[in-house]
């Protein structure tokens, strides 16, 4: 255990110095656990289904794809996408009525499990808060381990922007947020998981970094990690030896 102390999120050169083991045996070891929600707890991105449904589908997956992939900052990313989408309060509640977001096999049993363990379990996600709620509901996640985005409409119901003050709406915020629930928790061993690069850049703070290639494979985020996993049955099965 003694060396795990020095291998730890403590520098830029994690991904490279944390091996196989070391990520197993932390995420074991957590105190709460962090999920990305798009294409990671749920199969699809909500922004990209709320684009689809608002009959701009193809102009906002495109800039998705560039966000997750790192070559644009996330918070220019989502200004130009939400500026093409212009959703109403009335189209994003159409859309969670319609076509609930889907929950990607096995992470039901997954937090089921986390939560059996007394290990805190949070959704930390640049989508939308309206929707996110809607799936940590489903999974038996307090509201208040919610961090996502907040649509902003006017009284009539159109839309009026984002709240651009959520950790959250910019690059570096899902690691704002871990260290945020460090100091106020006092956790000491942390776990994010996410299919993307806002999720990798969130490690450190976080004391390691799991990708999540279930729903979408990002070659830069798999090659960056020790451990990369396609299924939350092989996260339940590592849980299980304890």
């Amino acid at each position: 255990m003694l060396k795990l102390q020095f291998v730890t999120c403590q520098s830029s050169f994690y991904h490279r110095m944390t091996t196989l083991s070391q990520t197993k045996e932390l995420f074991r070891r957590a105190e709460a656990v962090c999920f990305d929600v798009d294409s990671t707890v749920i199969k699809e991105e909500g922004i990209d289904e709320l684009a689809k449904f608002c009959g701009v589908g193809d102009a906002v997956t495109e800039m998705t794809r560039k966000a997750m992939g790192g070559s644009m900052t996330f918070k220019k990313a989502l200004t130009e996408r939400l500026s093409i989408i212009r959703c109403s309060r009335e189209q994003v509640n159409k859309l969670i009525t319609d076509h609930p977001p889907q929950l990607t096999p096995g992470v039901r049993e997954l937090v089921d499990s986390l939560h059996q363990r007394n290990v805190k379990v949070f959704l930390i996600s640049g989508g939308f808060r309206c929707i996110v709620e809607h799936v940590a509901t489903q999974l038996n996640i307090p509201l208040h381990h919610v961090y996502a985005n907040r649509l902003k409409f006017y009284f009539n119901g159109e839309y009026a922007g984002f709240d651009e003050s959520q950790p959250t709406a910019e690059s570096g915020g899902k690691g704002k947020v871990i260290s945020m629930l460090k100091e106020q928790h006092g956790f000491k061993t942390v776990v994010m998981i996410g299919d993307g690069a806002t999720d990798l850049e969130a490690c450190p703070p976080a004391s390691a970094f799991i990708g999540f290639g279930g729903n979408v494979v990002r070659p830069q985020v798999k090659e960056r990690c020790s451990w990369y996993v396609t299924s939350f049955g092989e996260l339940l099965k590592e849980l299980e030896k304890i």
